[in-house]
């Protein structure tokens, strides 16, 4: 899969997701398969006043590229300002703008989702950055409830210079709730020339290979399914390259999560993560883990969250 200018290996794509796509975890999930990932959208605004937390969520090394930063905000200006200066800094092989986030802290400030309402600040926005940017630009949207409206969005899109459209086939009023509608990112396949996305309920092989077959769509990202297992890349790809089923365990999800802890560790980010909320997204789907998952909320320590990490397979029905 070609995206901008860069030959992808697949076309696996990890979502961009806020307290979640730090650099640990990205570099968890382009090991185990995932073509390119993204930072946690990062605000334009605070970009442009120079936020240091903001810089840190743009954090990147070598070992990661391709990777894309992925923007939010509603003014042209100031996001191909913001675009600008993340060019600078962090050379990232796309610019990705935020137009699906449901969050009412985004949506109040009309931005993400919010934004699908006004299509023409939207063509304002991407025909400034497309114009003043050299990095390849891409748009992450949901849907909206009518089907028309949606692929007036994407054709401005397209119209405007991006390199490549993802589509969550949700709305902004579903939030994460109810089956992800993915007759949008067919459609829109259909109607536009540069490559489609398709997200939302991409969990296992089977729904992987179902979805990309129904909309014929260039690739897929994998957002919430990849919270806690980053291994689910390599599932995924396996079954889409020869129907096989890879079975996981208990051991693989702690030899994931030990890892993820140690590059967290080497990039100093530990104190910059939920630890007790992190490590329990590694034992979701296991048989058993309920009581893990209650030893890890009640540790005292980081040392005592380690203990209940490397002792946790002892406490799984396998």
């Amino acid at each position: 899969m070609r995206l901008g200018g860069v030959d992808l290996t697949g076309n696996l794509l990890l979502a961009p997701m806020a307290d979640v796509t730090n650099l640990a975890f990205r570099l968890m999930c382009k090991k185990y398969g995932a073509s390119l990932s993204f930072t946690e959208m990062i605000s334009s605004d605070a970009v442009v006043h120079g936020n240091e937390k903001t810089f840190l969520r743009g954090m990147t090394c070598e070992e990661e590229r391709p990777f894309g930063v992925q923007l939010f905000g509603n003014c042209p200006e100031t996001i191909t300002s913001a675009a600008l200066s993340i060019e600078e800094m962090f050379e990232p092989e796309i610019i990705d703008i935020n137009l699906g986030c449901p969050s009412p802290a985004i949506t109040n400030a009309g931005c993400g989702s919010a934004l699908l309402r006004s299509p023409d600040v939207i063509s304002s926005i991407f025909s400034s950055l497309c114009e003043d940017v050299r990095t390849p630009v891409t748009a992450k949207i949901r849907i909206l409830e009518n089907m028309e409206a949606t692929l007036d969005i994407a054709c401005r899109l397209e119209d405007a210079g991006v390199c490549a459209i993802t589509v969550h086939g949700r709305t902004r009023e579903q939030g994460y709730q109810g089956v992800a509608d993915h007759s949008y990112a067919k459609r829109i396949k259909e109607e536009v020339s540069v490559p489609v996305i398709a997200n939302g309920d991409v969990r296992d092989g089977d729904s992987a290979k179902r979805i990309l077959e129904y909309t014929g769509c260039d690739g897929l990202m994998i957002g919430r399914a990849a919270m806690g297992d980053p291994h689910i890349f390599y599932r995924i790809s396996r079954y889409l390259e020869d129907g096989e089923v890879i079975e996981f365990g208990c051991e693989q999800r702690r030899d994931d999560l030990l890892e993820y802890i140690r590059l967290l560790e080497k990039f100093d980010l530990v104190d910059h993560v939920n630890m007790k909320a992190h490590s329990q997204w590694f034992t979701r789907g296991l048989r058993g883990s309920r009581g893990i998952r209650l030893g890890m909320g009640n540790a005292d320590s980081h040392s005592s969250l380690m203990d209940c990490i490397r002792n946790m397979c002892g406490d799984f029905e396998e």
